[in-house]
């Protein structure tokens, strides 16, 4: 495993759309391990490939550091409720705003043997999965934000 260097807001592969994974190869194995140890030591929740610089349709999520999901290809089914809060991202580090996402979402996707799957999420799993998703499509938090980013301190 190998820590990956972050893209920060202004790098132009945050914008970009990413292409769908179509086989699991030992290439794409490493990746994930890479991607979950440069999310854990950045102290993330979640990390989507174009965050280090690989357009693929592949996502790591970790809201607790007990229950680690891989979404490759994945995609949001059913979505309800609502919930506003604060939002940062790996990618606009010592910032955040106010988003509003859903509160409740199922998302199909493939694990890292390719079987489809399905994750039903709520709260800060649900705020997760849509932000991370977004990356998949170039669109960063800051661009549904409802005010303006604000500098945020973080304790050790």
């Amino acid at each position: 495993m190998a820590l990956r260097q972050i893209r920060y807001d202004g790098d132009d592969i945050l914008r970009k759309k990413c292409k769908e994974v179509k086989e699991m190869t030992e290439r794409t194995r490493i990746l994930i391990d890479d991607m979950f140890e440069t999310m854990y030591e950045a102290n993330g929740v979640g990390l989507a490939a174009p965050q280090i610089g690989i357009l693929k349709r592949i996502v790591v999520i970790d809201v607790d550091y007990e229950h680690p999901y891989v979404l490759i290809n994945p995609v949001i089914v059913e979505q309800d409720g609502e919930q506003t809060g604060d939002e940062g991202c790996l990618s606009l580090p010592g910032k955040v705003a106010e988003v509003t996402r859903p509160s409740h979402v199922v998302c199909k996707f493939l694990n890292e043997d390719m079987e489809e799957a399905t994750i039903e999420a709520d709260d800060l799993l649900a705020r997760a999965i849509c932000h991370e998703l977004d990356h998949l499509e170039g669109i960063l938090y800051k661009d549904l934000a409802e005010g303006p980013l604000r500098d945020v301190e973080y304790e050790d």
